[in-house]
């Protein structure tokens, strides 16, 4: 067998380990046995497989016959497959801004962008800073974004409520289904 790799997380295969004795499993997991590393990598080759080192701190240390190349084809294809579905729990999170005394072209406009992004896929983040005598009127606030949240209920639906935080008062969305 050809294998041309060293790599950190990669394992210690056939030559590459420096063992005196081993304990040898087999190719369907059952154990053969403790075997000096000559005999070994004769099992091993006598079965057209690889001789891979799984755990060099036992006594002693654990080798087992196997494909490595699969193995590591195998190990590659799960890696990607977790990263795709961590990928789809990690969406993106968009962050608009709105004034409690917004305008009817900016609320539009802000409707226009926030569908977009709702259609990408991405949660969307609503916030409204209240300034100076606004705080005394934080009802205004409520009732833009619930407005905003209605023009946007076709495509999305609300995770958090209107919560006030300080000056700050925030909703989330996120895209239906």
């Amino acid at each position: 067998m050809f294998c041309i790799a060293n790599k950190k997380n990669d394992l210690l295969i056939n030559e590459q380990i420096k063992a005196g004795s081993v304990l040898v499993i087999g190719p369907n997991g059952e154990q053969v046995g403790v075997k000096p590393l000559k005999d070994a990598l004769v099992l091993a080759s006598y079965a057209g497989l690889d001789l891979v080192l799984m755990n060099s701190n036992g006594n002693p240390p654990v080798c087992k016959i196997m494909d490595y190349n699969k193995y590591r084809y195998e190990k590659n294809k799960k890696e990607k497959e977790n990263l795709k579905r961590q990928k789809a729990n990690m969406s993106e999170t968009k962050e608009f801004r709105l004034s409690p005394v917004i305008d009817v072209g900016d609320f539009e406009t802000k409707i226009n962008q926030v569908t977009k992004y709702l259609k990408k896929g991405a949660k969307i983040k609503v916030t409204i800073r209240f300034k100076g005598r606004q705080m005394a009127h934080t009802e205004l606030g409520v009732d833009v974004m619930m407005k905003f949240a209605d023009r946007l209920s076709d495509i999305s639906t609300i995770t958090d409520e209107p919560k006030l935080d300080g000056r700050t008062m925030t909703m989330m969305l996120a895209p239906k289904k």
